[in-house]
């Protein structure tokens, strides 16, 4: 399968830390980065992988995470302008 990115937005920094320990530790996934908005009130993780580790990824802190996500979405074989989002948003959090 190719390479796929994850989206998961949820409210609070603390359960975005175990939202983000838990996918890493359910599937093979990289975190790519993590937005920080409304002073924290909102985060926005990004994981890339395989569609399924990505998708089980998802699935493992939806369900096991401390606080429901706003949104979450997996997103196989992106399109290059995606990439290209995903990338600048990276490198100006990093």
């Amino acid at each position: 399968m190719g390479q796929a990115y994850g989206f998961f937005e949820i409210p609070s920094v603390t359960a975005a830390v175990v939202a983000i320990d838990i996918m890493c530790k359910t599937a093979e996934v990289e975190l790519v980065t993590w937005e920080k908005k409304l002073g924290g009130r909102l985060v926005t993780v990004i994981i890339r992988g395989d569609v399924s580790s990505v998708t089980q990824a998802i699935e493992a802190a939806t369900a096991n995470g401390i606080k429901d996500p706003v949104a979450h979405v997996v997103i196989p074989s992106p399109h290059e302008e995606i990439l290209k989002l995903v990338e600048n948003s990276a490198n100006r959090v990093c």
